[in-house]
């Protein structure tokens, strides 16, 4: 029965798509969705976008302040090390909220489940009808995937919460400190390299590059274009090194 089911079913599609009678009916199709790298995609670009720039705008306020090139790697170091734990406690602390909602609302959920069935059955069939479903095949699927997982299904489409999209405290925390240390490294690597005469200069425009190659970079990975992200992350960067040297250069030749 299973078998004959599938085989209406596929004849029911070649009938609305004519065209798919000529295509590859043999050949597996299959898809592949980035939205199950949000949960640390997010936590790892703005770890990474954080340690560069909080970074690289120390060392270039310090830097203006015209103080000492061992000044300006003890300040840089001491930012990577305080920044990649104030992100690992942030992000954990903020998911952690995020996750406790969650759970909150899956157990009043769970809770509405077991009291009144039949109104959250109509209220996932409504949900259908509003999609665009016909009424009778909303309350046949509601009744299915009831059946077969009723949190699971009010989950998704009452609570918009999906295992791809879930709150995940530990793994925000560890993508965002371990990309905020990394990212804060490229500068601090930059300030120790460079000669002290432009020592602010080379650690600003190696710190813009590397933003830019890091949109690009998260672009790529979240299947996005890359030019908006570029644009937008060496924009904010070279904002904030700007602001931050001028204030050093201010402070340091008042000082």
């Amino acid at each position: 029965m299973r078998q004959q089911r599938i085989l209406r079913a596929q004849h029911a599609s070649m009938a609305f798509f004519p065209a798919a009678k000529e295509a590859d009916m043999r050949t597996s199709h299959s898809e592949i969705h980035l939205v199950r790298r949000i949960g640390w995609l997010r936590a790892a670009v703005l770890g990474a976008n954080d340690g560069i720039i909080s970074t690289a705008s120390l060392v270039a306020g310090v830097a203006a302040a015209s103080t000492g090139p061992n000044d300006v790697l003890i300040a840089g170091a001491a930012g990577l090390l305080a920044g990649a734990m104030s992100m690992a406690a942030g992000e954990y602390v903020s998911v952690s909220s995020q996750a406790d909602t969650e759970s909150a609302d899956l157990a009043r959920e769970t809770q509405e489940l077991a009291l009144q069935p039949a109104a959250e059955l109509e209220e996932l069939t409504q949900i259908y009808i509003a999609r665009g479903v016909a009424p009778d095949v909303a309350r046949q699927v509601s009744i299915q995937l009831t059946a077969k997982d009723a949190l699971g299904a009010h989950a998704r489409e009452e609570l918009g919460l999906t295992e791809q999209i879930a709150a995940n405290p530990i793994q925000a925390a560890i993508a965002s400190a371990s990309t905020f240390a990394a990212g804060a490294a490229i500068p601090l690597a930059l300030a120790a390299l460079a000669p002290p005469t432009v020592l602010g200069f080379v650690v600003a425009a190696g710190s813009l590059v590397s933003l830019a190659c890091l949109g690009a970079l998260g672009a790529w990975i979240g299947g996005a274009e890359a030019l908006k992200p570029v644009l937008r992350v060496t924009f904010w960067g070279a904002f904030a090194m700007g602001a931050t040297a001028a204030i050093g250069a201010l402070v340091g030749h008042r000082i």
